[in-house]
């Protein structure tokens, strides 16, 4: 038996776009047709649109895509929006038929492509999850077996029994995952579902596909949470316009995507950015990173200078400010977060406009993509009252920081830490001996 569990060989999918809308042709008007239709043709070809005037035209979501899947592998999907990982999914669900090319899938697939794709209306979700369960080729004695987990995994006990035309989007996601997740399939496509649930289902969503990953099945999994993607899934495609742009480790695969969208601008205006959070009052005016010569920069090296100027101008003054800046990594994690409260120095009272700069000595980031979390606010606790999100983005490069003529690498931490070792002769006979 072959360790291919999906084969997908110079895959094309076209649609086509501005389609005129069909009307109620007469018998006159076919002959009429017929006799034009060759002047249209000749007309298109020299315009190089459609027969149809360039009314109608076509766009490839997918082209000319190759790639394979072993038994047991666990892969993403990555893309922006339009790059063509839906329709990839549909036509490995058999949902959608290829323009071009040819998919070869050895094993039993089950697709959670949309809330509830699968699901009839009319049946309750006992019902349901015994059809879903039928359609993957499984017995009732298999299905009784998964039932309750079913049941408790989805928390929809007390609507079993209930059509699920009546069920809320909240329920009919829990039901269709667990559906998906549950009834052993060999081979599980994941489309976005998670971006549906709370906080809580998603992480249980994420430990149950854990599980699934575990278990030696496979699994592709579609997500814009790199997060998520580079948590679950040791390898990664990235696809782009209908093409596939990169595969291989998540972790390398989700760097080269992040950084295709990174423009690095040493300044960033921030009196109308979208990253502030709704309700702030705009206090932060600019964001501008400097190096330790006070040159802008946005490219820094390992255990080099970073200074931060901000530009505040706040509608009343700041008593007793306090101002902290988050530094988030390229997948949105908090790697650490400093403030004038925790670091040296002293601000005093901020009124009207003003500069304030916060100095990041010998910077101990790993070599990545970064950005920035900027609060400002007053008084000792509560909520700021200016946060703006993703304020600007800089880019740390590797650099013989431990002076050894070794690299730090991404996959050894977030952070790099200075370190001390000597060897101790002496025996020591208890723990806590001088």
């Amino acid at each position: 038996m072959s360790d291919v569990a999906i084969r997908v060989e110079h895959l094309s999918k076209q649609y086509r776009i501005g389609k005129k809308q069909e009307r109620y042709y007469t018998l006159r008007d076919t002959i009429a047709d017929a006799f034009t239709a060759p002047l249209r043709w000749v007309r298109s070809r020299r315009n190089g649109g459609s027969p149809n005037g360039g009314e109608e035209d076509t766009i490839w979501a997918l082209k000319d895509v190759s790639f394979e899947v072993k038994h047991g592998e666990v892969v993403g999907i990555i893309g922006r929006n339009g790059a063509g990982k839906s329709t990839l999914l549909k036509i490995l669900s058999r949902i959608t038929e290829p323009t071009e090319g040819r998919v070869e899938i050895h094993g039993r697939v089950a697709s959670l492509l949309e809330v509830g794709t699968g699901f009839h209306p009319e049946l309750t979700g006992r019902e349901n999850i015994y059809l879903n369960g039928a359609i993957l080729g499984m017995s009732k004695a298999e299905i009784d077996r998964k039932f309750d987990e079913i049941v408790e995994f989805a928390e929809i006990e007390k609507f079993i029994d209930t059509p699920v035309k009546r069920y809320s989007s909240g329920m009919y996601m829990r039901l269709a995952f667990a559906v998906a997740a549950h009834l052993e399939p060999e081979i599980l496509l994941v489309d976005e579902v998670l971006a549906v649930g709370d906080a809580a289902f998603q992480k249980k969503c994420l430990g149950k596909m854990g599980d699934v990953a575990k278990a030696g099945r496979t699994v592709l999994f579609v997500s814009h949470n790199m997060a998520a993607v580079e948590g679950l899934c040791p390898l990664a495609v990235w696809l782009d316009a209908g093409s596939i742009m990169r595969r291989g480790p998540s972790r390398d695969v989700i760097a080269g995507y992040l950084a295709s969208g990174l423009r690095p601008a040493s300044c960033q205006d921030l009196r109308r950015h979208p990253g502030r959070t709704p309700k702030s009052v705009p206090i932060l005016q600019s964001v501008e990173l400097t190096d330790e010569t006070g040159a802008p920069c946005a490219l820094f090296t390992v255990g080099c200078t970073l200074n931060i100027r901000l530009a505040l101008a706040p509608p009343e003054p700041l008593e007793n400010p306090f101002i902290a800046i988050g530094v988030n990594n390229g997948i949105g994690q908090r790697i650490f977060t400093v403030g004038n409260r925790y670091g040296r120095g002293h601000l005093g009272a901020i009124r009207g406009h003003c500069q304030v700069i916060c100095t990041l000595e010998k910077l101990n980031l790993i070599p990545g993509q970064y950005s920035l979390v900027i609060t400002v606010g007053t008084g000792t606790a509560g909520p700021g009252i200016d946060t703006v999100n993703d304020a600007i983005s800089f880019e740390v490069l590797a650099h013989d920081y431990f002076g050894t003529g070794r690299l730090p690498e991404p996959r050894h931490g977030v952070v790099i830490q200075d370190s001390v070792w000597k060897q101790v002769d002496k025996e020591v006979s208890s723990i806590g001996a001088p």
